[in-house]
């Protein structure tokens, strides 16, 4: 039999163009859990990102009602679409588990992280580190004659930056708490 003599991609039939490129790419997802507040759930569910070898970007817990006894847990991932949607289907399995919200899907989320920065320097830098820290709206929370402590809330990026300015200026230290999100409106 004689092979067909079609080049690559050449028409909107060929095999090669059925693949969705963009369903592969690597996403970043926020996925609220809703749990019940006992003893090893945490592990529970971090032992299902690291037993299939999932990276988790952030990870923050709280109990959220008191009463019921539930806790958030709120967990950055990345991960093609398909890992993604796997990650949701084994946390639903897992019994304490009452809720996955996927805040990346729902629409737009308000993302929040703590950060403690400290940088050292004197002089010039310490009058620039202060100036940049007026910018960005950190409060100072310490201060020594060659340190700073700075406090600072926002989106993820927003700690990135500032902590990537006060890199020449003396970054010492960071405290992150990761990330709290809520889905906007109703």
């Amino acid at each position: 039999m004689a092979a067909l003599n079609i080049k690559k991609g050449s028409s909107s039939h060929s095999a090669y163009d059925l693949r969705d490129f963009h369903s592969e790419a690597v996403q970043s997802h926020t996925l609220a859990v809703i749990v019940d507040n006992e003893a090893g759930v945490l592990a529970r569910v971090i032992g299902l990102f690291s037993g299939r070898g999932y990276n988790i970007d952030s990870l923050t817990v709280a109990e959220v009602d008191h009463k019921g006894h539930r806790s958030r847990i709120t967990v950055v991932t990345r991960g093609t679409v398909a890992v993604v949607e796997q990650i949701k289907a084994q946390l639903g399995r897992i019994v304490p588990v009452h809720e996955v919200l996927d805040l990346t899907l729902a629409g737009q989320a308000v993302e929040r992280e703590l950060a403690l920065i400290k940088v050292v320097g004197t002089g010039d830098k310490r009058i620039e580190a202060l100036r940049l820290a007026e910018i960005f709206r950190a409060n100072v929370v310490d201060s020594t004659l060659e340190s700073f402590v700075f406090e600072l809330t926002g989106p993820p990026d927003k700690i990135d930056a500032f902590a990537d300015l006060m890199r020449p200026l003396g970054l010492l230290d960071v405290a992150r708490t990761g990330v709290a999100a809520l889905s906007r409106g109703m």
